[in-house]
């Protein structure tokens, strides 16, 4: 039996699916089982979530693998940042060892660390540590910039197409190697298949190296894109999030995310490694229209 977390999130959907197809026994760790889809007919679903750690012990029986795809880049009502990336997943990691779990496949950021200027990539850190501590047979994925269609990022990006230009935080100078959900979502079930002989660690990265400014403009498909000042952007995405609070569309803590550079000297070299070859952003934003 698998459990997933985030089993509605971007890589979450696009795993779930192909666990389905594969007719792997999955069971969805979830607060709304419809935003599974049509996929809530083809696993079992515990409900739950990261604030909830007494369902975690539910969600374990009879588990033997982890892949722990939850997590936030927002204060959420629920628990702050850290609490939901850090704490959370030192909670799930000893629900998993006394359930008796072998494997735990977890889901961190591309240069996380203590001092990192982000909280989400300081609290992944934190998380990285307590997995890789643990007593279980580990896999951690540090991934750059994931997109999908109506995930985080890009769904922002869609949502804004009505408007005759594309806002875009600071000046975008920061570098990614954006990397597509469903390739992803492929790297995990090599590193399943491979099962001990998956790596311990591995950067996942896109084909190639983009700013964040050309990457709005692969997303703004044509509208110009205006640069708003760093500090412009910090005030008014706090004063949106004051008033609309969970609900407002984008948030400073998750901006930042993009003032900050993520890539690895080694591009795709370790998703190419588990067979998996990934896409440019430009191919994926064509072919889903």
């Amino acid at each position: 039996m698998i459990l997933v977390t985030g089993a509605t999130g971007q890589v979450g959907s696009a795993l779930v699916r192909r666990l389905a197809d594969r007719g792997a026994q999955v069971r969805c760790l979830v607060r709304d089982p419809r935003r599974l889809g049509a996929e809530r007919v083809r696993v079992q679903i515990a409900l739950g979530d990261l604030t909830d750690p007494p369902s975690f012990r539910n969600a374990l029986r009879g588990v033997g693998t982890v892949v722990h795809l939850a997590a936030s880049g927002r204060d959420q009502l629920g628990g702050s940042i850290e609490e939901l990336n850090a704490i959370a997943t030192w909670r799930m990691v000893e629900a998993a060892e006394r359930a008796g779990v072998e494997r735990f496949v977890f889901f961190s950021a591309l240069g996380a660390s203590t001092h990192h200027r982000t909280r989400l990539h300081r609290s992944k850190a934190l998380a990285e540590q307590v997995v890789a501590d643990s007593s279980l047979q580990t896999t951690i994925f540090a991934p750059s910039m994931l997109y999908a269609h109506g995930g985080r990022w890009l769904g922002v990006h869609q949502r804004m197409g009505l408007l005759p230009v594309a806002p875009m935080s600071g000046l975008g100078r920061a570098r990614f190697q954006p990397l597509w959900a469903e390739d992803a979502a492929a790297c995990v079930m090599a590193a399943l298949d491979r099962d001990g002989a998956a790596p311990e660690r591995a950067d996942l990265a896109g084909p190639e190296t983009l700013t964040h400014e050309a990457m709005v403009r692969r997303a703004a498909r044509g509208r110009p894109v205006l640069p708003v000042p760093t500090p412009v952007a910090r005030a008014l995405l706090r004063v949106t999030e004051a008033a609309m609070r969970s609900t407002a569309p984008a948030t400073w803590d998750e901006a930042e995310l993009f003032e900050v550079s993520m890539t690895t000297p080694r591009g795709s070299a370790a998703v190419e490694a588990l067979g998996v070859r990934p896409r440019r952003m430009g191919e994926v934003l064509r072919a889903l229209g």
